[in-house]
């Protein structure tokens, strides 16, 4: 049984030092924090890696094929990890294609994109929108998983059907294969190239391509299979579409799922980015209902078409925004979520009436309800979206959660389904949720399922084994539609396509890797168990952490992710943690290791922004749950330390000015290196507790601010500590601070502000919130809204709040205050800085000097209050051009971080920076202090408060 811990094999020092030889040792990962970290994907397998190495550029992966082939070690290749089926996992060498492949250019006016393996898909499409197209296969994960996940699992999703996925809008590959030979398709002349320098290979496959045209029976199955979707083995249609062996080969790369090259890099056709959407939900008694309409919305000409069960619309009925009619709904009912599309907007009315006129006829529950707002159609897609990780979240603590894509005959739909729900009540999955792409006939199934004994495990082959020979013998359809074989599927191969395709793939492997080395056991496995074996268990740690699905939907959105550890990893390393407590004294030194790199790995380069739980279908904030695996490292001692620093807060202040003049008056006397080792050996006594010296370290800011009356203010002015702290940063104006910008503009809208005298020693809490300070956090917190409320005359005057983090965090804080505090929480209202800016001071102003271009760096809490558009007003209003980032997001210097872990924001704003780096701007603005200071030291310009844009732009 598969349940136990795995062994954790130290790798030999001599394969470690041939690793060493072909990269960057720093690039190879084999602590066991590590090792545990990439041995899960998003699927219910794990296998631990003997080591990771983060690989950069054609001639490491070449060494890498060679050093396998000396070593007889497989390799995988993984990009996002975001494969359902175990495809991204191995027990020989991981190699990490993700973080040093992230290029990507367009080209021909948007006609074509030209990607590398680890440029997130989504991504891709923020890139080509300004043309007005994107890259044709569009997955539900198209915002988490990356390029060579989507190629080489021939990824389709809600829109593309069958005629628009990867294999049909390949351009041409740079490939590497296991021999190490390197192919651009592009180039003129490289099936010649490939003709001489892979002789073997290319004679094989056209005498694959023979051997299937001399046989019309087996012609005939390969056409059929590939009018539906199909990614079950190898793509044999490309040894019927192609004449060159190197283009049939380049297009069998596509879904062959890293088992017979390494995709380096690849050029897609776009297709047509249809801007004028219109998006319904449509309600149906039940699924014969439902599947009735089909065919005359796809008639109709509806661009997706979505068919959700009765189950999977119960697993986010309770969603935020999700219809109050969901819960009301009969027992076997079904929903379709329906978008007509079309790229002129004259058109449309003719989507409204085409809308209207397919669903006229439909036997409806609830008249059918079509909306052209986006805010509304985002939130109708994020609920279908999210149907896989949500229904994972309400399964039973313990248990797995297993996403399968099939599909079926438009024609026998609705029967095909029904008897799929027979086999799932047979073996006891009385909660499995059917929802997926009804135009094309793929429908994706959700269970639950434990793998912690030989029974559950037993009973989940018995499904399979039905699922089979329904799929397969009852309704002769595919067994994967999209996903990918993968580890789940390998052992039914055969089954689907019959002896003598499965031949034929066989033949293919063996031509491509002779050696078996590369991704063994995906796709072809003789193992018949191999669907059962190396499962993950899923131990019980606490509520939050279990509804955890390891999806990686969150990865993309974590500034530690290229240091240390991602949302994901951070949660299977506490999984792994918990398997190994009470295991044998081996498990236990394992633990010791996990606990030495844990501090740092885990907790202190995590930013705690709260992004990822954004990017989570059911919404975890690992970041709030490193605040109390902090707050519970913390002595008593420690906390109380904190709450006397709460308490004298103004003091704090007074330290911080003092410290910021002492460090730049030692700079500028004994030079920054002085003042760097005067912190070094400062942080060796404290045990790393003081910021390091930095060149760009900030101003002191002045004790004096603008003077300003309480008679008469339109609201109160909540200068952030930061803002009372930190002045000027290197390079930018030192005409007026961020306090003077905001008195004066708001003057200038006749909308003055007041400043309240004693304004010292307040604070939101923030700096005790997020290092888990509890008790330091919630008096800071309750102090701060009672002098609001005497300031604002008993919620008389808003609150305006300059810093957008300390606005996020009050907005935030109202279940840590006190009974009478939450009252006058009620009672008040915070504005933050952008929003007063944006709605109240601009339609007020007179814009008289406009800069021609801006960039903009929308903070985390920004994004969080959904601020980013009036951000982006201010600036548009202000400039003729505004640019935001397509890598724009958290900058990682969080409160501190930036100045105890640099290493952190380095990393975070690596990305961003550089897209920054090749425009040229006037300006460079954000809305947090530490985050300016972030920005500015990663791109070597000065970033400073939008109010200071506004403040320029409307200068008389």
């Amino acid at each position: 049984m598969n349940s136990s811990p795995f062994p954790l094999i130290p790798i030999a020092p001599d394969i470690r030092n041939e690793l060493a030889a072909i990269l960057d040792p720093k690039r190879i990962l084999t602590r066991p924090i590590d090792l545990i970290a990439f041995a899960s994907d998003a699927s219910f397998y794990r296998l631990l890696p003997k080591a990771v190495v983060l690989a950069r550029g054609i001639e490491e992966i070449q060494a890498l094929f060679r050093f396998s082939h000396k070593r007889r070690i497989p390799i995988t290749f993984r990009a996002a990890g975001t494969s359902l089926s175990g495809q991204a996992i191995t027990d020989g060498i991981l190699v990490e294609v993700a973080r040093n492949w992230r290029n990507a250019t367009v080209e021909e006016n948007g006609n074509k994109v030209r990607v590398q393996p680890g440029v997130i898909g989504g991504h891709v499409n923020r890139m080509l929108a300004s043309c007005g197209a994107k890259i044709g296969p569009d997955p539900a994960s198209i915002d988490a998983c990356m390029m060579g996940g989507i190629l080489a699992n021939n990824s389709s999703g809600m829109c593309c059907g069958v005629t628009q996925n990867a294999y049909h809008t390949l351009e041409s590959l740079t490939f590497v294969l296991p021999s190490g030979t390197v192919i651009d398709t592009a180039e003129v002349g490289s099936d010649l190239l490939f003709q001489r320098q892979e002789p073997k290979l290319a004679e094989g496959l056209l005498d694959l391509k023979k051997s299937i045209h001399g046989n019309p029976t087996l012609y005939e199955r390969i056409r059929y299979k590939y009018q539906m979707k199909n990614t079950t083995g190898y793509s044999l249609n490309a040894l019927i579409d192609f004449e060159r062996s190197v283009d049939i080969f380049q297009h069998l790369l596509i879904g062959s799922e890293g088992t017979l090259g390494f995709i380096a890099e690849a050029v897609l056709k776009t297709v047509p980015d249809l801007p004028v959407k219109y998006t319904g939900l449509l309600l149906f008694q039940d699924l014969y209902a439902a599947c009735a309409a089909i065919a005359p919305l796809h008639d109709a000409g509806a661009q997706a078409i979505e068919l959700m069960d009765r189950a999977a619309l119960r697993s986010v009925q309770d969603q935020q925004g999700a219809p109050s009619l969901l819960g009301k709904l009969p027992p076997e009912a079904a929903a379709m979520l329906v978008e007509f599309q079309s790229g002129m907007e004259v058109e449309r009315q003719t989507l409204e009436f085409r809308a209207k006129s397919a669903t006229a006829r439909l036997r409806l529950v609830s008249p059918a309800v079509f909306t052209h707002v986006p805010s509304e159609q985002a939130l109708l897609w994020k609920i279908r979206k999210g149907l896989f990780p949500s229904a994972g979240a309400v399964r039973q603590s313990g248990t797995s959660v297993i996403l399968e894509d099939v599909v079926f005959p438009l024609e026998r739909l609705a029967d095909a389904i029904l008897e799929l729900k027979a086999v799932f009540a047979k073996h006891g999955y009385t909660k499995a949720i059917i929802f997926g792409h009804a135009k094309d006939g793929n429908f994706h199934f959700v269970i639950s399922q434990s793998f912690n004994d030989q029974e559950e495990i037993d009973r989940y082959s018995r499904l399979m084994d039905d699922v089979v020979r329904l799929v397969v013998d009852r309704f002769d359809g595919s067994l994967k539609g999209e996903h990918g074989t993968g580890r789940n599927m390998a052992p039914f191969v055969e089954a689907e396509w019959g002896a003598e395709a499965f031949e034929i793939m066989k033949r293919l492997k063996l031509l491509a890797d002779p050696e078996n080395l590369l991704n063994p056991g995906v796709i072809i496995n003789s193992d018949s168990r191999a669907h059962v074996t190396n499962l993950k268990t899923l131990p019980s740690i606490e509520p939050e952490v279990d509804k955890c699905t390891e999806c990686g939907y969150c990865e993309v959105h974590c500034p530690s992710r290229d240091l240390t550890l991602t949302p994901r990893q951070r949660i299977i390393v506490q999984r792994e943690m918990k398997r190994l407590k009470n295991g044998t004294t081996k498990d236990r030194e394992i633990v010791k290791s996990l606990d030495a790199d844990f501090q740092y790995m885990v907790l202190d380069t995590c930013a705690v922004d709260g992004l990822c739980a954004l990017a989570c279908p059911v919404g975890i904030d690992t970041g709030a749950l490193t605040k109390r695996l902090r707050q519970a490292s913390h002595s008593s001692r420690s906390q109380g330390l904190a709450q006397l620093a709460a308490e004298q807060f103004s003091w704090v202040e007074q330290g911080v000015r003092l410290s910021l003049r002492a460090g730049h008056l030692g700079q500028s006397v004994f030079g920054a290196n002085f003042m760097r080792n005067i912190i070094r050996g400062a942080n060796k006594l404290t045990g790393q507790r003081l910021p390091l010296w930095m060149d760009d370290m900030p101003q002191a800011a002045s004790v004096s601010r603008p003077r300003t009356e309480q008679n008469g203010a339109h609201a109160v002015y909540f200068p952030s500590c930061i803002s009372r702290t930190m002045g000027f940063l290197p390079g930018e104006p030192t005409d007026l601070s961020i306090v003077q910008a905001f008195v004066a503009v708001s003057s200038r809208a006749n909308l003055p502000i007041f400043i309240p005298k004693d304004i010292e020693g307040t604070c939101c809490g923030l700096p005790f919130s997020s290092k888990g300070y509890d008790r330091a956090y919630r008096f800071a917190v309750n102090r701060a809204i009672t002098r609001f409320w005497r300031w604002s005359d008993g919620g008389r005057l808003s609150i305006v709040i300059d810093t957008t983090p300390c606005s996020y965090g009050l907005l935030t804080s109202r279940s840590c205050l006190t009974p009478e505090n939450q009252k006058r929480f009620d009672a008040m209202k915070l504005v933050d800085g952008v929003t007063f800016a944006h709605d109240e001071l601009l339609p007020r102003l007179k814009v008289s000097k406009k800069s021609a271009a801006v960039a903009l760096h929308p903070v985390c809490s920004l994004v969080k209050m959904n601020l980013t558009t009036k951000l982006e007003g201010i600036a548009r209003a202000c400039s003729q051009t505004s640019f935001i980032a397509p890598n724009a997001g958290c900058c990682g210097f969080a409160g501190d971080r930036g100045f105890l872990i640099p290493e952190l924001t380095e990393e975070a704003t690596r990305q961003e920076s550089a897209e920054i780096c090749k425009g040229t701007f006037d300006g460079y603005f954000s809305s947090s202090r530490t985050c300016e200071l972030a920005m500015s030291r990663s791109t070597g310009h000065a970033y400073r408060s939008h109010i200071c844009l506004l403040e320029e732009a409307t200068r008389s």
